[in-house]
């Protein structure tokens, strides 16, 4: 297993950033790594994230020193999305088969955690992420058709989507952590705009579906300080909870979003019209 640590940062700092630095603390540019589970664990709520893509031997999730714990999740909660062939997530010894588009809600206090891939030469690519918990709750598979979807936008303003949403308490029960997928109807280019903040959450995307040469505009900093990160497929970005987030693509994608913080409701957000943006 691979930890990237990334910390904390002001505002006020990262609007002095160059582009090399933005990148450098914001993006994870290899999330998937065939054969291996690679993590990122930031401060910013102390959010973990990061691929698992197994082939001829199972993928376990650990804990230990990085995380204060002997088991990853005696004091955190685990959101997966299986974003490639299908595989298995075996928690405490039961496996849970996930085909593509499934995703998967695990509870504070599974002792192991592994992942496998049906076929080694065509792997599954399973997304993780996890905040830290208070309670135990039931691990839930959750495919796609059981997830809780909303439509929203519109084609006047290029941006009509369906968003999955999969941890999320109209599907199953969780601490702090919220996830879902939200997938661009043809010719929509916007995730969302104009932007929002939500001052109580953080957030972090992960951008897959694209093409080779698609590219998306992900924007970052706060209303009045924006920036932009340009991502290629299968990339994430944290969203801290003073930064916007919005972007805009060359091309087809889609998304796996998750959250932390003081609440889980959807529409707690900071909403921002054109005007607010410098």
């Amino acid at each position: 297993m691979k930890l990237d640590m990334r910390y904390g940062h002001h505002p006020e700092d990262v609007k002095h950033y160059d582009t090399e630095a933005l990148r450098r603390h914001f993006l994870v540019e290899k999330v998937f790594v065939t054969g291996e589970l690679t993590l990122v664990y930031t401060h910013v709520d102390r959010v973990v994230f990061g691929g698992a893509v197994p082939t001829t031997q199972a993928l376990a999730l650990e804990g230990g020193k990085e995380f204060g714990t002997p088991n990853f999740l005696d004091r955190r909660e685990l959101g997966v999305v299986n974003l490639g062939e299908p595989g298995r997530v075996i928690v405490d010894g039961k496996a849970q088969p996930l085909a593509n588009g499934d995703g998967m809600y695990v509870g504070m206090g599974a002792k192991t955690v592994a992942f496998e891939s049906d076929n080694p030469a065509q792997p599954a690519k399973f997304y993780l992420i996890s905040c830290p918990a208070h309670a135990t709750y039931p691990t839930v598979h959750i495919p796609r058709a059981n997830s809780n979807p909303k439509k929203l936008g519109s084609p006047e303003t290029s941006n009509v989507r369906t968003i999955y949403q999969y941890v999320h308490p109209a599907v199953c029960k969780s601490c702090q952590l919220v996830m879902g997928v939200t997938v661009l109807e043809p010719g929509s280019v916007w995730n969302t705009y104009p932007p929002h903040t939500h001052e109580r959450r953080m957030e972090v995307y992960l951008y897959f579906g694209m093409a080779e040469s698609t590219r998306v505009f992900h924007m970052h900093g706060q209303p009045t300080e924006t920036r932009h990160i340009v991502m290629a497929n299968e990339q994430a970005v944290i969203s801290p909870s003073w930064s916007i987030h919005s972007g805009v693509g060359s091309g087809a994608y889609s998304f796996v979003w998750g959250m932390a913080g003081e609440n889980q409701t959807f529409d707690d957000m900071d909403t921002l019209g054109p005007n607010d943006l410098r």
